[in-house]
């Protein structure tokens, strides 16, 4: 048996030629005794026809269904005029039958590859192989195939070494817990799976690798979410000797290289912009640039109104922000009132709007905004028909977060975020740790071993808030698809840093005494970054569901349906690694009274 052609590359041209194909039974029609099957593999569909005077195939092909696994051998030819299909790149030819092998009868399937896009994900998960028979799972798996080619192409070229990095590595839970494995042989301790290979690629630098990449598997133990699961594949990279926009210039031609030889699109020099200016006009550090609705400082307008709230904020040494939502006063009462109840959840205590008609301010709390309603008309730029809603509070930053939720979910439900645009960002001098309130502690905002900037390393710990680091996060339409940071080479200012964290030197060196040796050994500065590749697939085929590119992915609960994964195993498994399980006791209903 062998295939001259795949499903998808025969044209008019190929007419007169013998051919043979192989691959699923896509569709079955009866037109009159004469049988037309859609033949489907991975590169596209055929239109295949069985005539009476080949009685053996033709019968044969009577017994044919969906899903069926079968070879035929035929002749190619072109399809009568008025008979084409423009939906096809086969559309213009036929392939007539003289042979036909039933390579594997199918049970009737619990859906077709058309049918998918019409069942619950849980069902498609359940049975993944079926599902990714469809065209656009095969199309996104080539796309992801392509992209990592290209990836590792590039790297090739720029010196880098690709390295495998261990799998089974030691706990260190800093963020999300650790997926531990038990040791057989060492009972009573446990490997964790990499949430990173962080400390790894930092001890490559420490070795004289100077360059290392990897497209590695990561492992987080959380609830996974739409663009988030427990396991899921990184571009990781590191450099030795190197500042911060030498590691940024390398990630960007990796995004120019990838997005013009996967999409055909060319990426322009990606704009920087500071952690603080993203929070103060966003109200968020991944924030998507592809609509306006930038927020606008108009403190100074509300202290000359006599309007409590905006009052009140103002002497807490708070702030009033205002966004123009355009086409927003077309919003109803009751959606009004929903989103000021909506927004409270964000540390806010309601969402002050006034809509703009004939030109001037009206409903709301209009009537407080007389004095000022030409200088804020002016200022934003309102137009008829638009919407004003302000952000009131204090501290400032918790009114930024808030409306920085608000203006995303306005312009989804308005319609304001353009299709087909690709607005990247690089956002810069994020903090270097922000203060826990909970935990009356300092967390790294990154991690513990990314560098504060030169000129802020005098006031760590005197002025900690303050501290700057040199992180860097790329930002993709709103969406964070890739940070890192150059990292603390000094062994010195390493246990400054835990210091702050309140990890004192002996919990330093029980969790990461080998990195802290290689950096007393001649570490040389470096830095790195690391790209959530699944979520540059994502964007790249335009799906907001990570799972649609992974080719097994596990369930929002980390459940894989088609193994049945997790499962309970065996007891002697279980006493060889000396383990026992204790599930949590069920509480005990009491009986109802007599």
């Amino acid at each position: 048996m062998q295939r001259t052609h795949d499903c998808g590359s025969l044209r008019p041209e190929h007419a007169g030629q013998t051919v043979s194909l192989a691959g699923w039974v896509n569709s079955y029609r009866d037109h009159g005794g004469v049988i037309f099957i859609d033949l489907r593999d991975r590169k596209g569909v055929t239109q295949i026809v069985f005539h009476p005077q080949q009685a053996e195939a033709h019968s044969l092909a009577q017994t044919l269904r969906h899903e069926d696994v079968i070879w035929v051998k035929g002749t190619c030819l072109r399809r009568e005029a008025g008979m084409e299909n423009p939906r096809l790149p086969t559309g213009g030819i036929e392939v007539r039958t003289a042979e036909l092998k039933l390579l594997n009868k199918s049970q009737t399937p619990p859906f077709t590859p058309d049918e998918a896009g019409k069942v619950n994900e849980e069902r498609r998960l359940e049975y993944r192989y079926i599902d990714l028979r469809r065209p656009r799972m095969q199309e996104i798996l080539s796309v992801r195939h392509r992209a990592a080619k290209v990836i590792r192409d590039y790297f090739d070229e720029q010196g880098f070494l690709e390295i495998e990095t261990p799998f089974l590595c030691r706990s260190t839970p800093e963020g999300a817990r650790d997926f531990l494995v038990p040791s057989r042989v060492i009972p009573g301790s446990f490997y964790a799976l990499p949430q990173s290979p962080q400390l790894y690629k930092q001890v490559l630098m420490a070795s004289g690798c100077e360059k290392y990449v990897q497209l590695v598997r990561c492992f987080r133990d959380e609830d996974p979410r739409a663009d988030r699961v427990a396991e899921f594949t990184q571009l990781d990279l590191e450099m030795s000797f190197v500042e911060q926009e030498e590691v940024m210039a390398v990630a960007e031609g990796m995004a120019r290289r990838v997005w013009k030889d996967v999409l055909g699109v060319d990426v322009p020099a990606i704009p920087r912009m500071s952690y603080k200016d993203a929070m103060e006009r966003y109200g968020s550090d991944k924030p998507d640039l592809r609509f306006g609705m930038e927020f606008v400082d108009v403190s100074d307008l509300a202290g000359q109104t006599d309007f409590k709230v905006f009052r009140g904020a103002l002497d807490a040494k708070g702030t009033v922000r205002a966004i123009r939502v355009p086409g927003g006063g077309k919003l109803t009462r009751k959606q009004t009132d929903e989103l000021s109840e909506w927004i409270k959840q964000f540390g806010v205590g309601g969402l002050p709007m006034v809509k703009i008609e004939g030109g001037k301010l009206a409903t709301g709390v209009a009537k407080f905004l007389e004095s000022i309603k030409d200088a804020l008309i002016q200022r934003l730029g309102a137009a008829e028909g638009d919407l004003i809603v302000f952000g009131v509070g204090s501290p400032a930053m918790t009114v930024f977060k808030a409306l920085g939720a608000l203006r995303l979910r306005l312009a989804q439900e308005l319609d304001l975020i353009p299709a087909g645009l690709w607005k990247w960002l690089w956002v810069v001098d994020f903090p270097a740790m922000e203060w826990n309130p909970d935990e009356k502690r300092w967390d790294s905002l990154h991690h513990p071993f990314t560098a504060p900037l030169d000129e802020d390393l005098s006031k760590l710990e005197a002025d900690t808030g303050a501290v700057r680091s040199k992180a860097y996060d790329l930002v993709l339409n709103g969406s964070e698809v890739g940070g890192g940071s150059i990292r603390i080479h000094s062994p010195e200012v390493q246990k400054r840093v835990f210091a702050l964290l309140g990890i004192d030197e002996q919990a330093a060196v029980a969790k990461f005494g080998f990195l802290l040796d290689a950096l007393k050994f001649g570490a040389p500065p470096h830095g790195g970054l690391a790209f959530g590749f699944d979520r540059l697939i994502m964007h790249i085929v335009g799906t907001t569901n990570i799972r649609d590119v992974i080719a097994f992915p596990k369930t929002a609960t980390g459940a894989d349906l088609m193994t049945a994964a997790p499962s309970p195993v065996e007891e002697a498994q279980l006493k060889e690694l000396s383990l026992r399980v204790a599930l949590p006791q069920k509480p005990v209903k009491a009986a109802p009274p007599a």
